[in-house]
């Protein structure tokens, strides 16, 4: 093929709430399933990389979609739907975390910012590669 698309995470990307906050293990999870990009470049030589943010009122059901709308993550369809998930110990008692903290205000106070943004990075990127 003359070029390349991939869709991707990049394990370099800076954390956010949901790993840091309640499932720290997904980043090590996840680290083992999704090249660095640098295997990217040696795999394809020169690549370009564009970042994918998500946005507010995604729908698509994927790690990252509900960012903003920590709630769903509470909906046992919404996690099964992630395969992420499924290798996450103890998922019930870190999902009552994150319902304590929702009920409390705890989670409105710590992700304030978070609500007035429109989209946020959390790792997804577009690696491109094109034969000269």
């Amino acid at each position: 093929r003359r070029s390349v698309a991939v869709m991707t995470w990049d394990p370099a990307a800076a954390g956010w709430w949901l790993v840091d906050d309640f499932f720290p293990e997904l980043l090590a999870i996840d680290r083992a399933i999704f090249p660095p990009l640098d295997l990217f470049r040696a795999a394809w030589g020169r690549i370009e990389v564009e970042t994918v943010p998500v946005p507010a009122d995604c729908t698509d059901g994927f790690l990252g979609a509900y960012w903003r709308r920590p709630e769903a993550y509470l909906d046992p369809a919404v996690r099964g739907a992630m395969s992420t998930f499924a290798r996450v110990p103890e998922v019930e008692a870190r999902v009552e975390r994150l319902r304590a903290d929702l009920a409390s205000g705890a989670w409105a106070r710590r992700h304030r910012r978070l609500l007035d943004e429109e989209s946020l990075d959390v790792g997804y990127r577009i690696v491109r590669a094109t034969r000269c």
